[in-house]
């Protein structure tokens, strides 16, 4: 885990939270979208500057 990704209890309790989605186009990795999400608004930068390691 890195510093400004979610701690495995972090991502265990929003995981709970997150729907599942039987239909449709498949979804991209829950935690790595939310890893992202969280590492901009912890350190900041534009959204351009995210890292590629967080997914599109």
């Amino acid at each position: 885990m890195r510093r400004h990704e979610l701690s495995n209890a972090e991502w265990e309790f929003v995981r709970l939270l997150l729907p599942e989605s039987p239909r449709g186009r498949k979804r991209l990795d829950d935690r790595r979208v939310l890893n992202g999400i969280v590492w901009k608004f912890r350190t900041g930068p534009a959204w351009r500057d995210v890292p590629e390691r967080c997914g599109p």
